[in-house]
C-alpha cells in the first residue's frame, strides 16, 4: 500500500506544479500584450466626435503600449455596422470599439433587430468624454429667415410645415434623438435625413442642403467659431463652459426637461481578458488627466473621465433605461 500512496502523492505534486506553471504561463501572456497593432474601430465616418476622440487617445495608447494603436472608421446603420464588427472579433485585445450612447444606449430601443447585444456581446472598459449636443443651422437660412434664437427657428419652422430638413449623423443617435424629442416637445415636423456620420451632415449643413442639426459641440464647435453654422442653443441640462453664452433649450424655448446629451467609451468584445481591459482603462484615465490633453477637451465641449470597467457598465444600463423612455416618448422609429 506504501508505494500506491507513493505515487498518487507524487500525481498530486506533479499535478499542483503543473497548475502552477500554467497559471504563470497565462500571466505572462497576457502581460506580454500587445505584440502587434490594435485596432480602434469607429463606427461613424471621419470628422465626427467618435472620430475626434478616437483619434486623441490612440496616439496615447500607442506610447504607453509600444504598438499602434489605429483608428479605423467602419460607418453604417447608426453605428451598429463597426459595433456589430467588433462584437464578432477576437476577444484578444486586438480590436476594441469607440462605443457611443447610440451604439450602448439607444438603438437597442429604437432597432427592432440589432445584430449585437450591447451588454452580453462587449466588455466596458472605459468612458472617455461626455458632451452636449448644440443646436446649429445653416447660416444663410439663418440670416434670410431672420432666426436669431430657438423660438425664433420654432415659430419659421411652424410657418413652413415639412419645408426644414434636420441632419444627423445616423438613425439612433443622439444627434437623431436630440431632434426628435424636439419635434414632439414643439410639434413641429421636419424631415430626418440620416448620414454615415457627423462629417458629412456638416458639410450639407454648411452646403444648404440641409437646415438644422443637434450636432455633438467639439465637432460643430469649429464652424461655430468661423461663423460658418449659427449655434442657437445647447441640448445639456446645463450651459457649456466651452460657449457659455449659448443657453440651454430649455432657457431658450421654456421645454422643461429638456435633456439630451452625448458620451463616448471604449469598448472591448466579450470575454477579452480583464488583464488587458484593467490595462487600457488605466493609460486612457491616465492620458485624460494630463493637462495638455484636459484642457483641449474642456475647450472643445467634451468632458473627459476615464472612470472604471464596473463604473462605465453602470452608465451603460442606466443610459439605456433613460433613452429607452426617450425613443417611446419621441416615436421615433427604424425599420
Amino acid at each position: 500500500m506504501r508505494p500506491l500512496l507513493f505515487n498518487r502523492r507524487r500525481l498530486t505534486q506533479g499535478a499542483a506544479f503543473a497548475a502552477l506553471l500554467c497559471a504563470f504561463g497565462g500571466a505572462a501572456a497576457q502581460t506580454a500584450w500587445p505584440t502587434k497593432p490594435v485596432k480602434i474601430i469607429v463606427p461613424f465616418a471621419p470628422g465626427g466626435t467618435t472620430d475626434i476622440l478616437a483619434r486623441a487617445v490612440a496616439p496615447e495608447l500607442s506610447k504607453a503600449f509600444g504598438q499602434q494603436f489605429v483608428v479605423e472608421n467602419r460607418a453604417g446603420a447608426g453605428g451598429n455596422v463597426g459595433a456589430e464588427a467588433v462584437a464578432k472579433s477576437a476577444a484578444d485585445g486586438y480590436t476594441i470599439l469607440m462605443g457611443t450612447v447610440g451604439t450602448h444606449g439607444i438603438n437597442r430601443a429604437l432597432y427592432p433587430k440589432l445584430p449585437y447585444d450591447p451588454f452580453k456581446d462587449f466588455t466596458p472598459i472605459t468612458l472617455v468624454a461626455a458632451v452636449p449636443n448644440v443646436m446649429v443651422v445653416n447660416s444663410d437660412k439663418a440670416k434670410a429667415l431672420n432666426i436669431n434664437s430657438v423660438n425664433d427657428f420654432i415659430k419659421a419652422a411652424k410657418a413652413r410645415p415639412g419645408q426644414f430638413n434636420m441632419a444627423s449623423s445616423g438613425n439612433g443617435t443622439s444627434i437623431h434623438l436630440s431632434g426628435e424629442l424636439f419635434k414632439s416637445q414643439t410639434g413641429i415636423f421636419m424631415a430626418h435625413i440620416p448620414y454615415r456620420g457627423s462629417g458629412p451632415a456638416l458639410l450639407d449643413l454648411m452646403g444648404g442642403s440641409m437646415d438644422v442639426m443637434f450636432d455633438n459641440l467639439p465637432s460643430a464647435l469649429p464652424l461655430i467659431k468661423s461663423g460658418k453654422l449659427k449655434a442657437l442653443a445647447v441640448t445639456s441640462a446645463q450651459r457649456s463652459g466651452a460657449v457659455p453664452d449659448l443657453p440651454t433649450i430649455e432657457e431658450a424655448a421654456g421645454l422643461k426637461g429638456f435633456e439630451a446629451s452625448s458620451w463616448f467609451g471604449l469598448v472591448a468584445p466579450a470575454g477579452t481578458p480583464a488583464d488587458i481591459v484593467n490595462r487600457i482603462q488605466q493609460e486612457v484615465s491616465k492620458s485624460l488627466n494630463t493637462p495638455a490633453i484636459k484642457e483641449k477637451m474642456l475647450a472643445q465641449g467634451a468632458i473627459p473621465s476615464g472612470n472604471t470597467p464596473a463604473q462605465f457598465a453602470d452608465l451603460i444600463e442606466s443610459e439605456h433605461k433613460k433613452w429607452a423612455l426617450v425613443v417611446k416618448a419621441s416615436g421615433a422609429k427604424v425599420d
